[in-house]
């Protein structure tokens, strides 16, 4: 099969998860091509592929309004999709982030096969040990190796979502107009800013601009915060939600954790989520 990810990816964690996967995909025979979702982006000639894969990080257990977006712009069809998302914790809340993706993408003619969730580490709340992060990316690759046998034999399932977990996904949708009204409050530290221009260049969502030397912020934030996790000075501040900064890329190898040294933050979450693929 001939595979396109459509991927939107912040910090680097859902791009991460994606690419592995084709690699994994191209060991089984298949080719994929991997086409990142940002603001401005020409749509993919999607006709010429026989499978999709919609790649996004959740928010608040929803999906980020650039990736509806896309969504909502693609050419009617009728091609199988599988949706990958990454997230910062195991909690099954996640699962209503497929909800929309999924009813958009149904409407518009095509076939949501299944779904595949892969804890990463945060870039935002706080930061997680090393070797937490290390134990996240060996269940992901466990993970990942699983899923691509699914993909290949074109089975799968959806994630059932009831009412509890599609309130709390209703609720916290606040943050979807919210963001560019905080975004719009970010600002970087003039004695850390460099004026090197990286959280311009990496935003997805086009809302940073240099403006004399000093990133401008504006009203299309996402929440995405690879500006601030990504700055190699340190010097954005994200408004309201600074005390929750995290920044700096983290390193996936290393020795992992073990159970005890586990997060207390969802601690019996976390290692039930890693049980589940033994590592």
């Amino acid at each position: 099969m001939n595979i396109l990810f459509c991927v939107f990816s912040g910090t680097g964690n859902t791009r991460r998860v994606s690419e592995t996967f084709a690699g994994e995909l191209a060991a089984l025979g298949h080719t994929s091509e991997l086409f990142m979702i940002k603001k401005g982006a020409p749509m993919p000639e999607i006709e010429a592929y026989d499978l999709l894969i919609v790649g996004y990080p959740v928010h608040a257990f929803n999906a980020p309004t650039t990736v509806l977006s896309f969504l909502r712009s693609m050419p009617e069809g009728g091609k199988t999709v599988y949706l990958l998302r990454t997230s910062g914790e195991p909690s099954k809340l996640n699962d209503a982030s497929g909800i929309t993706p999924r009813r958009i993408l149904t409407k518009k003619g095509y076939t949501v096969k299944g779904e595949f969730t892969y804890v990463m580490p945060y870039n935002i709340l706080f930061r997680h040990s090393q070797g937490m992060v290390s134990r996240m990316w060996k269940t992901a690759l466990a993970r990942i190796y699983r899923d691509v046998h699914i993909v290949d034999a074109l089975q799968g399932d959806l994630r059932h979502v009831g009412p509890v977990r599609r309130s709390a996904a209703f609720v916290l949708r606040i943050e979807h107009p919210a963001m560019p009204l905080i975004g719009k409050t970010f600002r970087v530290s003039k004695k850390l800013c460099a004026g090197c221009g990286a959280c311009a260049a990496l935003c997805p969502s086009g809302n940073i601009r240099m403006v004399d030397g000093r990133p401008k912020f504006g009203m299309h934030c996402v929440g995405c915060m690879g500006c601030a996790f990504s700055c190699p000075h340190d010097a954005v501040r994200i408004s309201v939600l600074n005390l929750w900064r995290v920044n700096g890329k983290y390193d996936f190898s290393g020795e992992p954790s073990t159970d005890d040294e586990t997060c207390r933050y969802l601690h019996g979450m976390y290692n039930r989520y890693f049980h589940e693929t033994g590592t």
